[in-house]
């Protein structure tokens, strides 16, 4: 099965004992920049197991770059990664994919989950703040939240941050991209605690 959103098919893996009359749960993979949902897939294997435990899994794609070399992107923050000033709103696009499932498939409205790895990991805060009505918890692989501190987000949304201390891309202890902060994963997760 596939839905499109305007970015190409995009499959949705159903696992073999999908059961229209229980609601199964929604993970959602969001691959690092330069990368694509299928090879984040590879990657990761997440839908290699959606029949052990259950799943329907989704793994889409970032909007790709209109200058350089057109490598796909999440806009997430000011810090990562949308470089050439996109007005793409992923967030929605995210949301949208979601109520497409939910549409075609009995979805668990409190199971409900993203993964994210790097740019995907920053992707995972944004969407999930922005949409913490629906999002019920988050993973994310090296990635970050916003830098500026706001108000929580209406609910409560469960995180995961994995991060390794000797990150070259995206340090642990924060950084910049291109003169744009964004906070170490202690700050991240204390930020959302």
């Amino acid at each position: 099965q596939s839905i499109d959103l305007g970015r190409g098919e995009l499959p949705v893996t159903v696992p073999a004992n999908y059961d229209a009359g229980a609601p199964a749960p929604l993970i959602i993979l969001l691959h690092a920049y330069t990368s694509s949902g299928v090879i984040q897939d590879f990657y990761m294997g997440f839908s290699a197991i959606a029949d052990t435990y259950g799943f329907l899994f989704v793994s889409p794609d970032g909007d790709r770059e209109v200058e350089g070399k057109k490598n796909r992107f999440w806009n997430a923050s000011h810090a990562c990664c949308n470089f050439y000033q996109s007005n793409v709103d992923d967030s929605s696009y995210i949301l949208n994919i979601i109520k497409e499932v939910k549409a075609d498939f009995n979805v668990d409205p409190n199971r409900i989950y993203l993964i994210g790895h790097s740019n995907g990991g920053f992707m995972s805060y944004r969407a999930a703040y922005d949409h913490s009505e629906t999002i019920a918890a988050i993973a994310s692989f090296a990635g970050a939240s916003h830098v500026d501190m706001r108000s929580a987000p209406q609910n409560p949304v469960h995180v995961l941050q994995i991060h390794g201390t000797s990150d070259g891309t995206i340090a642990y202890e924060g950084a910049d991209i291109a003169g744009n902060a964004y906070p170490s994963a202690k700050d991240t997760v204390a930020q959302w605690a």
